[in-house]
């Protein structure tokens, strides 16, 4: 796997929870030339994955709408930015856009990055029926998309990697040596709901965060080695223990009100064969 970070491709989703601020760090967290291969069993808006351009690399999400649009993107570039230049951006047509449904997969993904520009925030939301429901945030100007070549720049980047729709256990059960593994679950930076919410009509339980925990130490086990990502409360603590994280401070304006932006503290925890080591003595 190679790091071609002189031609750095900037992601085309905006993406609540995303990692930008740490992809630019990741080069001092990880040294990408003694791997095989990357894997991302919760892509999300990629900013890891775009700053790293692996040669070869396995995407994953949950996220069925996401996916078709990174495959639409990888496949027919050009295809999904013919129907989006056709697509008003105003704030009653955002509304009518937002209640269609599309059976093709390039409308699909011509509609979700239409949302994903004008929506509130850039958040990815849908109620208990699956729809997507988070109102019009204003006109975030989606012809950035192909005046900064966009995604044109992300189809290249994603020519030769493989994109799944899955979940992340069964992903993770299927790395091994010479793997470089990065899990971004879904959460909050504070702990209100258990802290842990998917950006789609799932919940990320606590369940999930214990089952995360024990496939990557099982995925480390088998020689991978995984970077994941996680809010910085004292239960994540508990549950990577005796790990011990990387703690970082960052800003967080993902809020409609005031008082919910601000600096935030997340963990992130390095995994491996040494640390597995390190659990098993105190698990004893």
């Amino acid at each position: 796997m190679t790091n071609n970070n002189d031609n750095i491709i900037q992601p085309f989703l905006r993406w609540p929870g995303g990692k930008r601020w740490l992809a630019k760090r990741i080069n001092k967290l990880i040294d990408i030339k003694n791997h095989l291969r990357y894997v991302e069993p919760f892509v999300g808006g990629g900013s890891i994955y775009f700053r790293l351009l692996p040669n070869n690399a396995i995407i994953s999400d949950i996220n069925k709408e996401l996916i078709i649009t990174y495959k639409a993107i990888k496949n027919n570039p050009i295809k999904v930015l013919n129907i989006l230049r056709k697509m008003p951006t105003g704030k009653e047509e955002y509304y009518e856009i937002r209640d269609k449904t599309y059976s093709g997969k390039i409308e699909t993904a011509a509609r979700f990055l239409y949302l994903n520009r004008l929506a509130f925030g850039g958040m990815y939301r849908v109620n208990k029926k699956g729809k997507f429901n988070v109102p019009y945030g204003g006109d975030r100007r989606v012809s950035i998309l192909w005046e900064n070549n966009l995604i044109v720049n992300a189809s290249k980047a994603l020519k030769n990697t493989k994109i799944y729709c899955n979940d992340f256990s069964n992903i993770l059960k299927n790395c091994q040596k010479g793997d470089l593994v990065y899990c971004d679950p879904a959460y909050t930076v504070t702990h209100n709901n258990n802290g842990f919410l998917r950006y789609n009509e799932n919940i990320f339980s606590w369940n999930d965060q214990k089952r995360l925990a024990n496939t990557c130490f099982e995925a480390a086990q088998k020689g991978a080695q995984i970077i994941v990502s996680n809010a910085g409360n004292e239960s994540i603590l508990k549950l990577y223990r005796p790990i011990t994280p990387i703690a970082v401070q960052r800003y967080s304006g993902v809020s409609c009100q005031t008082k919910g932006r601000g600096s935030v503290k997340e963990y992130i925890f390095v995994i491996n064969k040494k640390t597995i080591h390190k659990k098993v003595i105190s698990d004893r």
